[in-house]
């Protein structure tokens, strides 16, 4: 099923004079005062955009600026700059559609729409995916709204006219039910049309759902019912993706339209080859690539894929996108094919040389389409490799990267080991027997009881100050004795004491487990 993204910018042409302020203040645009930006209008200055603290004074686009100053003497005008405001939605289109979707629209004048069909795995659910947007957009200091729904006429309605702090999640075929009690205007019709039926009493959307068309179509037109039917789902409403000028990509258009994954497959293979004489021009390989399906009704799909490294290999990189080519809706047929690489990396030569040479000899294995195959099937967020992590405390020395990349500098300290299964937190057990300053003789760990047979140790940790905050960096509770311990069933565990029992500051005694080796 279909999922749109609506994310709407509300103060998004001050808001990006404020943000371009930070390195490069325009004239006027000083911080903590009220922001608007104006136009000329048959002699006069007309209020084009306000910022959050002009919109909370009641200034409101279309206000002469000799009005809005009555309301805010301080105010601050700035020329409109709608070339600008463009590009710098088409600039963050291009960065949402690298991370969130291969298919990005601006939605002029102040927002953009994403179609996230088939891309929610990748961000585990749905609702990681555009809270994960929702905070970074509003990192950038943009005041932002989001909404999804099955439409993007419906998830456009939502975003601008149901206030929310967070993002707004229409559930697959609650749609109707959504935009039932908006008002008329969130249908994006002309002010005219809203105008002419608040007249004839039609206030809320729900009204014209029930209404018979031919008398509404007559006098307002057929725009009327394309928006209803589109924000209904009755009618498409593609979504036509936009690409940087430099990126690599090559298309395909076909004479009649193709239906079957085995025609997709042929084509699939003819825009990699293409692609790939593209990326070895360029010195480059692909790291994320895009196929778009241009379907006969206007609608766009798309595929994705990533790799874990530059590629050029052109039957690895065709498989990828096989593979999901029965994600693909062709309805009456696809007429054209594109794919792009969105995410490009630098690559040289492969093979050439005496190291290629060597490398082909020893014949190491290459996991990289071992992971790329995984990671495009469960998402590239659940493969990952432990890597070593300079740090004093045990829980710190381990940290997640890239199934395929460098280990870095830092290593584990062989005199030192430590368990391959690690708790996160550590597991409280209760000891029923031990000798003072000695391991514990028997525990119990989760309603089991353990007898210890041998045991290492101790080996005493002082935590790490600098890294604590608070009261917890003097806290002698930090300072940990740890034993290494092997029952009588043949378990190894890792096991450490806080506290000795007899100094008051260090408070009680406590045991806790915090691994087991293999």
């Amino acid at each position: 099923m279909r999922r749109v993204v609506s994310l709407f910018l509300q103060h998004w042409s001050t808001d990006r004079l404020r943000r371009k302020g930070s390195t490069q203040p325009p004239d006027g645009a000083a911080a903590g005062r009220p922001l608007v930006t104006a136009v000329a209008d048959h002699g006069r200055r007309v209020v084009a955009s306000t910022d959050k603290a002009a919109s909370g004074l009641g200034i409101t686009s279309g206000m002469t600026v000799t009005k809005a100053r009555s309301y805010a003497p301080d105010l601050e005008v700035v020329d409109a700059d709608f070339e600008a405001d463009l590009e710098g939605l088409r600039q963050l289109a291009f960065w949402a559609g690298r991370r969130y979707s291969p298919i990005v629209a601006v939605a002029q004048p102040d927002g953009l729409w994403l179609d996230i069909t088939g891309c929610a795995q990748l961000f585990d659910t749905e609702r990681a995916l555009v809270n994960d947007l929702h905070r970074r957009v509003a990192a950038f200091g943009l005041s932002v709204q989001i909404a999804v729904a099955d439409t993007a006429g419906c998830a456009h309605a939502v975003a601008r006219h149901v206030p929310a702090g967070r993002p707004v999640i229409i559930e697959p075929g609650d749609h109707r039910k959504a935009i039932a009690l908006l008002p008329v205007a969130a249908l994006r019709l002309e002010q005219q049309a809203v105008t002419g039926l608040r007249k004839l009493g039609f206030d809320r959307i729900e009204q014209l759902i029930s209404t018979h068309r031919a008398p509404l179509a007559k006098r307002f037109g057929r725009d009327l019912h394309r928006r209803l039917d589109q924000a209904l789902g009755f009618a498409p409403e593609p979504i036509e993706p936009i690409f940087p000028d430099a990126l690599p990509s090559c298309r395909r258009g076909f004479m009649e339209p193709i239906l079957t994954a085995e025609a997709f497959g042929s084509v699939i293979g003819d825009l990699v080859g293409d692609l790939v004489a593209q990326l070895v021009t360029m010195g480059r390989g692909a790291r994320k690539l895009d196929c778009f399906f241009y379907r006969v009704d206007g609608h766009v799909q798309a595929i994705r894929v990533g790799t874990a490294k530059p590629s050029r290999d052109r039957g690895h990189l065709a498989k990828l996108l096989v593979a999901k080519v029965e994600t693909i809706d062709p309805g009456l047929g696809i007429e054209a094919m594109l794919l792009a690489a969105p995410l490009v990396d630098a690559m040289g030569p492969e093979g050439a040389g005496l190291e290629g040479l060597m490398r082909r000899g020893r014949r190491e294995p290459d996991l990289s389409t071992l992971v790329d195959a995984l990671a495009n099937r469960f998402g590239g967020r659940r493969l990952f490799r432990n890597a070593p992590s300079p740090s004093a405390m045990p829980e710190r020395t381990v940290v997640r990267g890239s199934p395929v990349g460098m280990a870095g500098g830092a290593t584990w300290d062989e005199d030192l080991p430590r368990p391959c299964r690690m708790l996160t937190p550590p597991e409280p057990i209760d000891v029923t027997a031990m000798m003072p300053d000695h391991p514990p003789a028997m525990f119990v760990w989760r309603r089991k009881r353990f007898r210890v047979t041998q045991a290492d140790g101790p080996e005493r940790l002082h935590g790490e100050w600098w890294r604590e905050q608070g009261m917890e960096a003097d806290r002698p509770m930090m300072v940990r004795d740890y034993y290494q311990v092997e029952t009588q069933s043949g378990g190894r565990y890792w096991v450490f004491r806080l506290g000795d029992g007899e100094n008051p500051a260090t408070g009680p005694m406590q045991w806790f487990i915090h691994g087991a080796f293999a």
